[in-house]
């Protein structure tokens, strides 16, 4: 018989005090319109908004795609990087430097290399008539890889123009979530150009910002409080929400509150000292992806609320793929709230729109790009 752990069960009940409160005070959904915009896409993975109202958005294949007003653009944007596509590789984040205006910079990270010697890399090219322009690597993760999963990907800049890089540490090598002379598990700072910032570890891997991640999947600034929070995957139960702080250590593998997919404890420890807890954790685990903070009018209520795209359903009685609504109040979770279950499909990416509109991507080989409003 499986055992329960005692924290397993205060999360649960957590879980179900915070979506009961949300459940008496969330709008009727007749008041929201689920609007798919785009279909076709193949295993979309991120999405930016360009200052002229089109949108960009990556298929994992290796394909940077534009939308516009009229839907999908026929082509894809030239002068993209070759990928890996396998296992969780391929082409995944996009996104756009905070003066794109002014030099039209297209960040995106990619997996490179074979199934058996690969790594994340980040890099940059100016968009200009439907192509990358002087498109370069800026950073590349190290060690080189021989597994095809747990990349992580995403990037946040910060109000200096600089970045965060999550790098997922490769499942079979996470031990080394514990060292930052590795960049497996860890967020890494870097300047606009690629180099590195981060300098909170003594002989750390170039750029290393804070370390014990296992598979991150997000990364937001808050342009409201410049809080920075990251979500990452745990192994079976124990997604996790964590508040980013320099030289902060958070835990895997040495602290978890989920357990191997054998069955077996990953660690005894939910908690360890000297190491910084979540300020949330799914068990079962939803396996949480692309995130946004809500700041709008369209959805006022929700303003300040981080908006949380999953991939599988965590409890029985959920839909299989769905948004989370984190209600946040002075930066801690009060509760919590399934969104857009409707969709019955894995969603991968959450975005604000400049209007306040919301943006979702679902996960599938026949993938869409779907608005939700109240227009």
């Amino acid at each position: 018989m499986a055992t329960i752990r005692l924290g397993e069960v205060m999360s649960r009940i957590l879980m179900a005090l915070g979506a009961a409160v949300l459940a008496m005070t969330a709008p009727a959904a007749a008041q929201t319109q689920l609007e798919t915009r785009v279909e076709g896409l193949e295993y979309p993975w991120s999405l930016a908004f360009l200052p002229d109202g089109r949108m960009l958005v990556t298929e994992k294949p290796g394909r940077l795609r534009i939308v516009g007003p009229d839907g999908l653009a026929a082509e894809p944007v030239s002068g993209v990087p070759d990928v890996l596509h396998s296992g969780q590789g391929g082409l995944l984040e996009v996104a756009l430097h905070p003066e794109f205006e002014t030099n039209r910079w297209v960040y995106l990270t990619w997996s490179e290399g074979t199934p058996r010697n690969n790594t994340l890399h980040l890099g940059r090219g100016r968009l200009e008539d439907g192509a990358l322009r002087d498109f370069r690597s800026l950073f590349e993760a190290q060690p080189r890889r021989r597994t095809d999963v747990h990349y992580g990907g995403r990037i946040a800049f910060l109000a200096d123009n600089s970045l965060l890089l999550g790098i997922g540490e490769g499942f079979d090598f996470r031990e080394q979530a514990q060292d930052p002379a590795s960049h497996f598990g860890t967020f890494v700072h870097l300047n606009a150009d690629g180099a590195p910032l981060g300098e909170a570890f003594e002989d750390a891997a170039p750029g290393v910002h804070s370390i014990g991640h296992r598979n991150p999947q997000a990364v937001v600034r808050d342009p409201a409080t410049g809080i920075v929070y990251a979500n990452e995957h745990g192994p079976q139960g124990g997604d996790e929400i964590n508040i980013l702080r320099e030289g902060a250590n958070y835990g895997w593998p040495i602290a978890s509150h989920g357990i191997d997919y054998t069955g077996a404890l990953v660690t005894p420890f939910e908690t360890y000292p000297g190491m910084a807890d979540p300020i949330h954790v799914w068990v079962p685990s939803i396996a949480p992806a692309g995130m946004a903070i809500y700041r709008g009018d369209m959805f006022a209520e929700w303003d300040g609320d981080l908006l949380v795209a999953a991939l599988i359903r965590g409890d029985a009685d959920v839909p299989s793929g769905h948004v989370r609504r984190v209600d946040l109040e002075g930066g801690a979770v009060a509760g919590e709230e399934v969104l857009f279950g409707e969709l019955e499909a894995r969603i991968r990416d959450v975005r604000v729109g400049p209007d306040g509109a919301i943006w979702l991507l679902t996960d599938a080989e026949n993938g869409r790009l779907v608005r939700v409003s109240r227009d």
